[in-house]
């Protein structure tokens, strides 16, 4: 029996053109208006697209680079690619041109699809370097109609349409001919590691890994034709890809697509989508957005999310428990409802989420108590970019904040003797592109190698610990995670990053980065002037406040875990810097070297340190940085 699955990219962008024609496919806001296109009209551009990269000669296995913000153009092209039998390879828009440059050169592609002037100009930046690269196609002209006479191989993604439409009378029917011939076990997509312990690997994905992972996820996650679904993370990103294109070509829902970063948020409340994926720090960001908006408001609705955020609490934790709220609980949560937690999830873009969910990394308690005390059903998913994105996810009824619930269809998780988590399910990825060595590391015997501990709960649900590597122990032995501390200090709207130490030390420290505009805006509120992000973490007032903070999380945690030290770093941690990876990830390896004498005065009895860096530009270049960082005491 043939699964519903069991087909290609290309071949359900035709099913969907075919039965949902004039329905629409992908919404990009542009000027300010939504403009929506059909499932006929996005069959038509990718087929002309293929046929345009068939006459630039690209073909079967040929590696295509996609590089630029989220737009329809990426998608129209990412499905002409596959067509050719050709393998999609996305990058994130702001990674610097020394990162990315390696990629080029050991997938020595021959054409890349650029957004815009920016990324053009990054390319160009080694482009001499690569004999490979013949073609940049790129989709915004602005700034670079002047670039076409003096850079060979620079053409508009509308001209490669026309070549196709030139080359062959029915685009169409050529590129239904051509995915006739694709096999569902074909490469289709390489995406990047997250690169905790170094540079990123390419993990090779077919149409079966990431369409069984779609099919299995949407059964435990049901996701229907009638939904919206705003893309504004990056592309290259697994998460990204298992939603706003095979998701969306399995199920037929539209995808809709932001006027740009900075509207993101607006142009999703327009829309309101049904369900939602996003990365912790999203979901960080917006409760954090929430405590600074409550903190400038009124004193009167103030009072209204201090009476009834309590409520919420309340009202989660007993659905946690598995248990039914009590009349009285039923009533007042109805009333706290109707008075602040309506007007909240509207205010965020939430009004008709069904699902919410969050991968990639861990998620802290705190934060996912919070949103679910506003109503949202926030659910975690486990998975890697090696098992196209997804192992586990809560359902229905069964949400907790400790697991990452059970692993979907078709999927078998198991716990090693080490502690590992292992699985093994159709969407476990074809290996790593040229590097077989890393490929056989990884999967053994048919089970894909996660690197994470953890273990199952009592009701068969996995709970992640962190990364097996990352797990530390104090010199009298005492086990901790860092990841799990370091979550629950950013529960404080006041606090964007945190780094938590102490392997082989007598106690626990922490590097720390304030949330600026927070931060900014209490000091405003206080009369307290600043000029910079450094000037700001080295005032006295903001180290109280950060020393509050801290003193709340150690309350919650056993007196052998507790914080005994802390720093604010006159910077912001940054993927550009090496220090996180591009989905915020800390490279612990990185902060070890690039911190490596603040670290050590955290563990004297020195209250100060001048410390000397640098900090790069997404444009390259280099400035050192200095500055005094003061080591703060902890009481107890």
């Amino acid at each position: 029996m043939v699964k519903s699955y069991e087909t290609t990219l290309p071949r359900l962008l035709i099913r969907q053109a075919e039965e949902r024609a004039d329905k629409p496919a992908l919404r990009e806001k542009e000027w300010g208006v939504w403009q929506a296109v059909s499932w006929r009209d996005s069959l038509k551009i990718s087929a002309e697209f293929a046929c345009g990269l068939d006459s630039f000669g690209l073909g079967k296995g040929d590696i295509v680079i996609l590089i630029g913000d989220n737009r329809p153009e990426w998608i129209w092209a990412e499905l002409a690619i596959q067509a050719l039998g050709g393998i999609a390879l996305g990058l994130y828009q702001d990674s610097p041109a020394e990162e990315i440059e390696y990629i080029f050169a050991l997938s020595q592609c021959s054409l890349v699809v650029a957004e815009d002037q920016e990324q053009v100009d990054k390319i160009l930046s080694f482009r001499d370097n690569l004999p490979h690269l013949k073609s940049i196609v790129y989709h915004d002209p602005k700034g670079l109609v002047a670039y076409e006479k003096d850079v060979e191989g620079l053409v508009d993604f509308k001209v490669v349409r026309r070549l196709g439409r030139e080359k062959y009378s029915d685009p169409v029917k050529q590129y239904k001919a051509w995915a006739s011939l694709l096999k569902t076990d074909d490469p289709t997509l390489i995406t990047t590691t997250s690169g905790t312990t170094g540079r990123p690997k390419l993990a090779m994905l077919s149409h079966a890994n990431l369409l069984s992972m779609a099919h299995n996820l949407g059964l435990a996650d049901p996701k229907f034709a009638k939904d919206e679904f705003v893309s504004f993370l990056p592309l290259a990103w697994i998460g990204e890809q298992m939603m706003a294109v095979a998701s969306a070509l399995l199920f037929g829902f539209c995808v809709n697509f932001p006027e740009g970063p900075d509207t993101a948020s607006s142009d999703s409340r327009e829309i309101g989508p049904h369900f939602m994926f996003s990365p912790p720090r999203v979901y960080e960001s917006l409760a954090a957005k929430v405590q600074g908006d409550i903190m400038e408001t009124s004193p009167f609705k103030r009072f209204l999310y201090n009476a009834f955020l309590p409520i919420g609490y309340e009202y989660a934790d007993v659905l946690f428990a598995g248990k039914t709220p009590g009349t009285w609980l039923r009533f007042k949560y109805f009333i706290a409802n109707m008075g602040l937690f309506r007007a909240l999830r509207d205010s965020l873009g939430f009004t008709h989420i069904r699902s919410a969910t969050t991968g990639g990394a861990a998620l802290g308690p705190d934060i996912f108590r919070f949103f679910h005390a506003l109503g949202i059903t926030l659910k975690q998913i486990y998975g890697q970019t090696e098992i196209a994105g997804i192992s586990c996810v809560h359902r229905e009824g069964e949400i907790d904040f400790t697991s990452v619930g059970a692993p979907i269809p078709e999927t078998e998780v198991k716990i090693t003797e080490e502690g590992e988590i292992v699985s093994r399910s159709p969407a476990v990825f074809l290996g790593y592109y040229k590097n077989e060595a890393a490929t056989a590391e990884t999967v053994v015997d048919g089970w894909l190698r996660s690197g994470d501990a953890g273990y199952f709960d009592d009701n068969g649900r996995l709970v992640v610990i962190d990364r097996l590597q990352d797990v530390m122990h104090l010199n009298d032995g005492t086990k901790f995670s860092p990841q799990f501390l370091e979550n629950k200090i950013k529960f404080s709207p006041y606090l964007r990053e945190s780094v938590v130490l102490g392997g082989g030390r007598d106690y626990i420290t922490a590097i720390l980065c304030i949330d600026m505009d927070i931060v900014g805006h209490w000091a405003e509120s206080r009369m307290i002037t600043y000029t910079t992000y450094q000037d700001l973490a080295c005032k006295d007032e903001v180290y109280a406040l950060v020393k509050d903070e801290v003193a709340k999380t150690n309350r919650d945690l056993p007196p052998e875990t507790q914080i005994k030290r802390f720093c604010l770093l006159y910077k912001e941690l940054d993927a550009d810097d090496g220090e996180l990876t591009r989905t915020r990830k800390v490279r612990r390896k990185a902060i070890n070297e690039r911190y490596g004498s603040l670290i050590e005065i955290l563990y004297t009895d020195e209250c100060v340190l001048n410390l000397e860096t640098q900090i790069t530009y997404q444009d390259g270049r280099v400035r050192e940085m200095c500055g005094d960082i003061r080591i703060e005491n902890m009481e107890g």
